[in-house]
């Protein structure tokens, strides 16, 4: 799988940090959510986090693990 890509954020003057994605927003954080991200982007991969906190890092698997057995109705 490759590695996350086409993430960036931007940081409001209120404190508000927008996550996003390809152009599009992808995330909004406000408050100690946003503080907390910005915490974690200055010590890590910024693509990583990024895809992490919008919830876009399992692209690309989800077809695989639909036709996992353990995920077949019975």
């Amino acid at each position: 799988m490759a590695p996350p890509s086409g993430f960036s954020y931007r940081q409001r003057g209120d404190g508000t940090v927008v996550i996003v994605h390809r152009g599009k927003a992808a995330a909004t954080l406000r408050g100690a959510r946003a503080a907390k991200f910005l915490a974690e982007i200055a010590t890590g991969d910024p693509q990583q986090i990024m895809a992490r906190w919008t919830g876009s890092y399992k692209l690309g698997n989800e077809r695989t693990a639909k036709h996992h057995p353990r995920n077949q109705r019975r």
